[in-house]
Order: C-alpha cells, then sequence, then structure tokens
C-alpha cells in the first residue's frame, strides 16, 4: 500500500518538461522572420513582442531629437509666463495649429506642497491660474501666438480656477477641445479635477463651453476616483476614443495608469472601457493610429516607462520597443487622427514641454520641437540610432543628494 502511495505522489509531481536542445547554432545573418528552431525566452520576444528583430528596422522604435522653437516670449525666464502641455498638431487653413496650458501670473507658483498660500493671483503649481492658449505656424519651427481660445470663467463655473492640458479633436466638421476644468488650487486636496469640453466651428473659435462634466470620475474606491487628466481624443471604429491619465493609490506607493472612455458623440455619454487601467505605465498619454491599431509613446513613472507601446484592437497594449529620451507630455502632428480608416501611419515630429527651465524660485516651463521616425512613410536611418552619446555634465548633473552622500561616508 505505501509502495502504491509513493508512485501515486511522485506521478502528481510537477516536472518541467525538458527544453529540447538545437542540433545547430543559432544564424550568423539574423532571420527576419521566426526560424523554426528552439529559443530562449529572450530570442522568443524578439520575434513574438517586435515588429522586427532589429530596432533599426522596426517602424515603431525611434530615437527623438529637440529643437527650440521661435515666436514664444517667456518673460526672461522670471517664471511668471508658462506654457505646457500643448494638443496634438492640426493642419488647417495650410496652418499648422496647436493648443497648450499657458500660465501667465504676477509671481512664480508657490508650490504644490504650499497650496495653502496661493491666493487669487498667486499661483499654487506651474498649471495653477491657467488658460488655454493657442498658436500657428507654417513651418512647424516658427510660431505665432494666436491669444486666447478658451478663458477660465466666473467662479463657481467649471474651470473657474484653471483650464488645462487640452487636447482637440475635429468630429463632423465642428472642433471640440478636452480638457482639465479646476475648482480649486492644485495641492489643495490633491491635484482633483473632472474632463470639460468647449466646441467651435473654426479652429479659431469662438469655443462655446459645454459646461458640464463630460467624463466623469471613477467611483468611489476605483482608480480614477479622484481625477481623469490629459483627455486624448481619436476617431477609432468610428467612435470617439479618449484616453485619459488617472494617478491612484497613496504616495509615494502611488501608481500611474491610462485609461479609456468611448463615445458616439463628442458631448457624450461616454463609458469607460471594463479593462480599465489599459495602461499601467506612463504619465502622459500620446497616441496615434498606427497600421489597423494605435500607438502609444509611455513616459515616466511605471515599470513600463519609455517605452512605445501598440494595441491591433486600440485597448490591450503590449510594448513595440524600448527607447530612450522620449518627449514629455508630447503633442505630435497626427495627418490622421480623425480618419478612422484602419489604415494609420504614424507620426515624424509634434511638440512637447521642459518644465525644469529656470533658477530655483523661477522655474517654469517651456514649449520644444521633437523630430522622430515612428511613420510607415518616413525612412530616416538617423532616427533609428541606438546608441545615445550624451555629454559628461548630463550625467553629472544627477549628482547624490546630501542625504545619500551622508549615507555612503558613514559606511
Amino acid at each position: 500500500m505505501l509502495t502504491a502511495v509513493l508512485i501515486g505522489l511522485q506521478s502528481c509531481e510537477k516536472t518541467e518538461p525538458k527544453q529540447e536542445v538545437p542540433s545547430v547554432g543559432y544564424p550568423w545573418d539574423i532571420p527576419q522572420t521566426k526560424p523554426n528552431r528552439p529559443l530562449s525566452k529572450a530570442m522568443e520576444r524578439l520575434y513574438d513582442n517586435y515588429l522586427a528583430p532589429r530596432p533599426q528596422d522596426n517602424e515603431l522604435f525611434s530615437a527623438f531629437k529637440y529643437t527650440h522653437l521661435k515666436g514664444f516670449d517667456y518673460s526672461d525666464g522670471d517664471g511668471t509666463v508658462s506654457r505646457r502641455d500643448p494638443s496634438k498638431i492640426i493642419k488647417e487653413k495650410g496652418k499648422y495649429y496647436v493648443w497648450y496650458t499657458k500660465r501667465d501670473t504676477e509671481v512664480p507658483p508657490v508650490g504644490f506642497s504650499n497650496a495653502h498660500l496661493s491666493t487669487d493671483v498667486i499661483p499654487s503649481t506651474d498649471w495653477d491660474l491657467s488658460d488655454i492658449w493657442y498658436a500657428t505656424s507654417e513651418d512647424g519651427l516658427n510660431w505665432e501666438e494666436q491669444g486666447v481660445a478658451i478663458k477660465r470663467p466666473e467662479k463657481p463655473l467649471m474651470g473657474w480656477r484653471s483650464v488645462t492640458t487640452t487636447d482637440i479633436l475635429k468630429w463632423k466638421g465642428k472642433y471640440y477641445l478636452y480638457y482639465q476644468a479646476f475648482m480649486e488650487a492644485s495641492g489643495t486636496n490633491g491635484d482633483h479635477c473632472p474632463v470639460a469640453t468647449a466646441y467651435s466651428d473654426s479652429p479659431d473659435g469662438p469655443w462655446i463651453p459645454a459646461n458640464k462634466v463630460i467624463i466623469e470620475n471613477g467611483e468611489a474606491g476605483t482608480w480614477d476616483q479622484y481625477s481623469i487628466h490629459d483627455p486624448y481624443p481619436l476617431v477609432y471604429k468610428g467612435k470617439i476614443y479618449v484616453y485619459y491619465k488617472a494617478a491612484y493609490g497613496d504616495k509615494p506607493e502611488y501608481l500611474v495608469g491610462n485609461g479609456l472612455a468611448i463615445a458616439d458623440n463628442p458631448l457624450g455619454p461616454f463609458k469607460k472601457h471594463p479593462l480599465n487601467p489599459l495602461f499601467n505605465s506612463g504619465h502622459e498619454t500620446a497616441l496615434f493610429p498606427f497600421k489597423e491599431g494605435i500607438a502609444a509613446l509611455v513616459t515616466r513613472d511605471g515599470n513600463e516607462n519609455n517605452t512605445i507601446q501598440y494595441a491591433s484592437d486600440g485597448v490591450n497594449f503590449d510594448i513595440a520597443s524600448v527607447t530612450s529620451f522620449l518627449p514629455f507630455a508630447a503633442g505630435s502632428y497626427v495627418p490622421d487622427a480623425f480618419n478612422s480608416n484602419g489604415d494609420g501611419r504614424g507620426i515624424t515630429w509634434g511638440l512637447s514641454h521642459f518644465t525644469n527651465v529656470g533658477e530655483r524660485g523661477k522655474k517654469h516651463s517651456i514649449l520644444a520641437r521633437f523630430d522622430c521616425d515612428l511613420s510607415l512613410d518616413l525612412n530616416d536611418p538617423g532616427m533609428k540610432e541606438t546608441r545615445l552619446y550624451l555629454d559628461s555634465e548630463i550625467y553629472f548633473s544627477r549628482t547624490l543628494s546630501k542625504k545619500q552622500k551622508e549615507r555612503i561616508f558613514k559606511n
């Protein structure tokens, strides 16, 4: 009896299958399609996860290059003027259009943790007491600021404290700006706000606020209960897809994820996708149609930061490439953002922001241009370099803190 039991137990033990040993070595000339031979997990990923085994051949891999813009004044860097969070760029009437958050205040911000010191004229954060402005350009480098697109309304209307982080949708001949509408200074109770919208018959306005919440915060206890940030609309499969960001959990253990809300009408109702959050990383949502699906630049925050991801269904995203120096808050020029034709061509340039500009006490944000090759219609080997050579002082600028140095000296 005991022998039978032992035999039975042994038969139930989980044994790892033996991995087949290749009879010949992996080829010198890298196969462009997955070879019919046993492969390590890393080599399996090379063919299963990426569009090509070499990044130079991967249409969703790119390096990024940056250029200063002309046409924007920043009050000699005194911290009172800031421009950030550019929208995606569209081309209308032979000109490029971009919308962005502009703060023009009497003094620089006092800081998120000092929000209790903010007033009606003293901003708490770089995006507090802001309006949405827009600019146009003929070449994407030289810009002419046109003025306010959406001004903060009178209290207590939505956005009376600040209107920020906008993006553009074109739908059936009309234009819609989605944006964050703050009713309190950022930092007062976190960074909480709903999504609002305004619409117009022209990219030059005038813009008519809908004066209602377009995408509701989540129910109590859910990941997006407090804020829905960075609304990013695309037209996909004949519907309006608005991707958005939410930070959830308590600091410093919080996570940042991105979700999706879908509607048949720009003013809603929007229905959130049941699989939200769709991304486990990424501080801003910057997406574009690519082939039959959607691609995304995933910058900062989370295990999968500094990746470019792709979902053939616009929902289930996988890492398509790993890169560096991704643009922050990228607003790409996306010619087919509103076509919904299942043949996305990708992107080659856009605007982003740098948020740590200026001396201490005068920090502000500036807009800049980025260029890349994430396009099926461009072949620029100079944008496919995987080695990034930077001046040594860039590395040394990331020096140890005082506390870290004290820890080392104690040892």
